[in-house]
């Protein structure tokens, strides 16, 4: 595998681009904060994007108006990407440019949103546009939509596993030569803060806490602990990350820097339990090393790791099992995003991709927020405290979600570099 990551862009809880996240990571910030819903008696904590961003910037008001939250963090991530990679909007191949996006609930503020009005107002209290900003399909259509692309226009719906699962189908697509440069990456979230929304609490935050998800922790920054001996559950998110993937000969031919390449991706099914992983995180490790083959690389190349490492107690056992054994031996140092940017499910793939390549370029690996205490089951290397001064040339990143999807993907320098 041989492919060129030639643009990055991000709209996230701790910064509305590519570098504001990578150096929020460095940092040590934490995007998680009382839920917009906080006031109307359910309380709690999330992880939402910064109240900076501003969808016009990246769209005129009719789009505004026809999406939901979730499509216009995609679209705002996507033209970054575009911009970066130094490609001109109005000049990409309409048949040679595919999209390929990830999301695990699509529009489905939108469509709490429109029961809540419905169950409150009738029919006539209903947001006519809902049902086009509700399909999970829409983010990827929206982008089609606005660059006039007519080539393969694919989402990807494996719940955290999306954006790396929307990684290894882009990279088909190119492999197979069905598209020469694919806008990927995935998106979570899009509670909109519309006038008239202040009364709206979404069902799916107390389902969150009714099936044990959240212990609703109230401290932001102890509320969500990767890898932490006392962790106690997840804080859910929002963003979006997109990356320009392009063949190394389309990259190479038009003269663009090249960021990082993909060098391997795997995914397999868990098929152990609906939310649960295996407890030994024997299919996490197998996907872990199915990325190693596809890559041509062998555990101990692989200088550092982005874990899903979501703070629960069963998600985090599994996987550190799972790390134990893959990496036993090796000099390996791992981290994880999400004590900073709470759980963005979809998303997080991505935006753990856009901090490895962070730490190819600057030789800093940012740590793993909030957590002071590791497991005790811990055998690797695991980054905590402050960001790790590390030459990196190949990184790894680990995505596992619900019904047991786990995808791995395997990051690096140009493969054929000396």
């Amino acid at each position: 595998m041989d492919l060129a990551i030639t643009g990055l862009g991000a709209v996230s809880p701790i910064g509305l681009s590519a570098g504001e996240l990578c150096d929020g990571l460095l940092t040590g910030a934490v995007g998680i904060r009382s839920a917009p819903w906080s006031e109307l008696g359910g309380g709690g904590l999330y992880a939402a994007v910064d109240d900076r961003f501003d969808p016009h910037v990246y769209m005129d008001d009719r789009v505004v108006a026809g999406t939901d939250g979730n499509a216009r963090f995609a679209l705002a991530a996507v033209a970054q990407a575009i911009d970066d990679a130094g490609l001109d909007p109005a000049g990409l191949d309409d048949r040679r440019t595919a999209v390929v996006h990830g999301t695990s609930m699509g529009g489905h503020f939108a469509l709490s949103r429109a029961q809540y009005d419905f169950d409150r107002g009738g029919p006539e209290a209903v947001d006519r546009k809902t049902q086009i900003k509700i399909w999970s399909n829409m983010a990827a259509a929206q982008i089609a939509l606005a660059y006039e692309l007519h080539g393969m226009c694919t989402t990807v719906t494996t719940a955290c596993a999306s954006s790396l699962d929307a990684i290894g189908t882009a990279a088909l697509y190119l492999e197979a030569g069905r598209a020469d440069v694919v806008l990927v990456g995935a998106t979570e979230g899009g509670y909109v803060r519309d006038p008239g929304q202040e009364h709206f609490r979404p069902a799916v935050h107390a389902a969150e806490q009714a099936y044990g998800m959240s212990m609703g922790a109230e401290d932001p920054l102890r509320a969500m602990l990767p890898f932490a001996a006392d962790r106690v559950g997840i804080v859910s998110g929002e963003g979006s990350a997109f990356l320009v993937l392009e063949t190394r000969e389309h990259a190479e031919g038009r003269g663009a820097p090249i960021r990082a390449w993909v060098r391997g991706t795997a995914s397999l099914a868990d098929a152990y339990h609906p939310s649960s992983p295996e407890p030994e995180g024997r299919w996490e490790e197998q996907v872990m090393l199915d990325a190693h083959a596809a890559a041509g690389v062998e555990p101990g190349d692989i200088d550092a790791l982005v874990a899903h490492a979501t703070g629960t107690p069963k998600g985090d056992t599994a996987e550190i099992r799972a790390l134990n054994r893959v990496f036993a031996g090796t000099d390996v140092v791992v981290t994880g995003i999400k004590g900073h940017t709470g759980h963005t499910g979809a998303g997080s793939g991505a935006m753990s991709i856009i901090a490895g390549i962070r730490a190819i370029e600057s030789g800093r690996l940012p740590a793993i927020a909030g957590t002071t205490q590791l497991d005790p089951e811990i055998e690797f290397d695991a980054a905590i405290g402050e960001p790790r001064e590390l030459a990196v040339d190949v990184f790894q990143v680990n995505s596992f979600g619900f019904g047991g999807q786990n995808a791995s993907v395997v990051v690096g320098r140009d493969p054929g570099a000396a």
